[in-house]
């Protein structure tokens, strides 16, 4: 009898250790299958041209200008005339930008390294996507158009990534100057990109426009799998672990308000576009990051990624509310 009553009792211990070691199994798989899938993408044949023009300028005369012009005959624009360029060439300003851009950025061997890469993971699930010229300048502190991406070419305004603290942003609201800090190079890249494969929603629902975010962030999970999720969506430290640990109390805060079906276009302001904070019109806004609503879009995303075999191309076309309501999203408490 002492056999038979203690059998269950080993018997519950032996599954338990049988679980444990299965979970352990799929876990070596699973890391098994992540690395083959690096090797993979990083074995991709890639020919990546960088042409630095903002060293081009500052080390040019204007003698060269001729020499400039046809090299880079697309920023020379007709509009603009001969004088305006030769002006530039002994401007102290422009001087200035291009000595704070070579101590930032050195001889680029690293972000051009960091780029190859994202270019690789693109050609990986976007195989028909043609690799574009890169080439660097220096705009001004053109902050909204720091990276400019065409089906061919690539522009990078460099001098918008000199890091938050530097004197040419002084004059720049913070929470924008946060931003212009190299590490988001790639990401901002990547968000461009996202713009050659993802269209914006028709359906105006404040749902429809979190989860169009959540795909661009999403996307980045998989062309960026070495960034932090901070650098993804361009949130600190600080900013993204608020955002997790208060991630059931927003959820809730959206649905018993309804605005998941709302087309109220304020809410894009309040929870979408880049902002200081976002804005519940609570006594916790001070303390909330921006763009909320494009963290919660990324959150219901990944649980449909998660919950649902489909490829990364096939997710981009799915209609949000078909997102929302096979990914069973629950926020985390």
């Amino acid at each position: 009898m002492l056999i038979i009553k203690s059998f269950p009792k080993y018997f519950g211990i032996l599954s338990r250790s049988g679980l444990i070691l299965l979970g352990l199994l799929f876990l070596v798989i699973g890391c098994d299958n992540r690395d083959k899938k690096a090797d993979e993408i990083s074995k991709i044949p890639l020919e990546l041209s960088v042409s630095r023009f903002d060293r081009d300028f500052a080390d040019a005369s204007p003698a060269d200008l001729p020499r400039l012009k046809k090299r880079y005959p697309y920023l020379f624009p007709s509009q603009f005339p001969d004088s305006m360029w030769v002006a530039k060439f002994s401007d102290t300003i422009q001087t200035e930008l291009s000595e704070e851009v070579d101590k930032a950025f050195g001889n680029f061997d690293k972000e051009t390294e960091d780029l190859k890469s994202l270019f690789q993971h693109i050609k990986y699930y976007f195989p028909k996507w043609k690799v574009p010229k890169v080439v660097t300048v220096t705009s001004d502190v053109r902050y909204n158009d720091r990276v400019i991406l065409t089906d061919t070419l690539l522009l990078l305004g460099l001098d918008n990534y000199l890091g938050p603290d530097h004197h040419f942003y002084g004059s720049i609201q913070r929470y924008i100057a946060e931003g212009l800090d190299k590490r988001y190079l790639c990401s901002d890249v990547a968000s461009a990109f996202s713009k050659q494969v993802l269209k914006f929603p028709r359906n105006r629902t404040f749902l429809a426009r979190m989860v169009y975010y959540g795909k661009e962030l999403y996307l980045k999970d998989k062309l960026l799998p070495n960034a932090t999720d901070g650098e993804k969506i361009g949130y600190s430290p600080e900013d993204l672990a608020w955002a997790r640990d208060s991630e059931s109390q927003i959820w809730r805060h959206f649905v018993e308000n309804e605005l998941l079906y709302s087309t109220d276009a304020k809410l894009d302001r309040r929870f979408l576009d880049p902002a200081p904070f976002s804005k519940f019109q609570l006594e916790l806004d001070r303390d909330s990051p921006g763009r909320l609503g494009r963290y919660m879009g990324w959150q219901i995303v990944r649980a449909f990624m998660d919950k649902n075999e489909v490829t990364l191309e096939q997710m981009l076309a799915i209609p949000a509310d078909e997102i929302f309501k096979k990914s069973n999203y629950k926020p985390k408490k």
